[in-house]
């Protein structure tokens, strides 16, 4: 058997670079110079990424698809200004790195989208694991400071090894000033040459918040059991936040799922991910669900939010495996 690879090539005219498991059963790619967007994800050599406007979308108006890096802060903001400590932000509405909510006005998603700053510094494929390191010196950034005024430096591995993508992000601050930590990913999920009414989904949470008209919290929220909220998907549709995860008891991630009667694709958190939302419009052939560091609106309201101290530094993992149900 052949081992791990890293194959470079183009997408859209774009260098991308394309992590192999060792018997090519998955495939990830990246676009480095288009804010470390995971732009594809190849199983069996089909699609479970849902491409939607693509990388000139991305580009263009910060349109997500595929596996986009939320920093430094996931969902919305409820108004285009917060306040940390005495620190008070006023962000610009004509900022090409700040992403407006169609839906609500609201900034949405932080400012990294399609920013080209990340720099590569390690790629390889050997034995079991293909990896991809690659640095973004958010503090050297003046556009970036300008809408969070808290310098540090993010580290991103993706690494995949036997049916799985793993992501781990670690977020150091550069500066004497701590750094909130708010910031998640957002994996537009779907199951190829499958309806979407006949997927099951498997969402181990415990509590939602409750959401106003924005979808910002309303600081109420209400008991989930996950047996209640499993299930087909059919035609349910989601926008929600849970900020309580049921984990098993020896503190290993809470794992996702999403399947249909071929494939079975899991999204494991890590501890440091104690917050998820659930998205997928009515009639959308996706599932979003996106691993968060802090509930919505974590900037403004303080809620659930932590901070990295000046020579600490805060990691955070999520993995997306994918396994064959039936031989097709």
């Amino acid at each position: 058997m052949p081992g791990a690879s890293v194959v470079p090539g183009q997408v859209d005219g774009r260098p991308n670079l394309t992590l192999v498991d060792a018997d090519g059963t998955l495939e990830a790619t990246f676009i480095p110079e288009l804010g470390m967007i995971g732009c594809s994800l190849l199983h069996d050599g089909e699609q479970l990424l849902e491409m939607r406007g693509g990388p000139a979308a991305y580009e263009e108006r910060q349109s997500t698809f595929g596996i986009p890096l939320l920093h430094p802060w996931a969902n919305r903001l409820r108004a285009w200004s917060y306040e940390l400590g005495d620190v008070r932000v006023a962000l610009d509405p004509q900022s090409p790195r700040i992403h407006r909510d169609g839906a609500t006005g609201l900034p949405i998603h932080g400012l990294a989208a399609a920013v080209p700053y990340w720099k590569v510094l390690d790629v390889h494929g050997d034995g079991d694991a293909a990896v991809l390191r690659a640095q973004l010196d958010f503090g050297a950034c003046g556009d970036l400071l300008d809408g969070f005024p808290f310098p540090h430096v993010l580290d991103l591995v993706a690494t995949v090894t036997a049916g799985r993508l793993t992501i781990r992000v670690a977020l150091t601050p550069s500066a004497d000033a701590a750094v909130p930590i708010s910031f998640g990913f957002h994996p537009y999920l779907r199951l190829p040459r499958s309806d979407r009414r006949s997927w099951t989904i498997e969402l181990p949470v415990r509590r939602r918040l409750i959401l106003d008209d924005h979808g910002l919290p309303t600081g109420e929220s209400e008991p989930i059991d996950p047996a209640e909220i499993s299930g087909p998907l059919g035609d349910r549709s989601f926008d929600d936040c849970f900020d309580v995860l049921e984990r098993p008891a020896d503190g290993g991630p809470a794992v996702f799922a999403l399947a249909d009667r071929r494939r079975r694709v899991t999204v494991a958190f890590g501890a440091a991910y104690d917050v998820a939302q659930i998205y997928t419009p009515a009639g959308a052939e996706f599932l979003c669900i996106e691993p968060m560091t802090a509930p919505v609106d974590a900037l403004s309201s303080g809620v659930g939010l932590r901070m990295a101290e000046p020579g600490t530094t805060f990691t955070a993992e999520f993995a997306i495996a994918a396994e064959p149900l039936e031989r097709r």
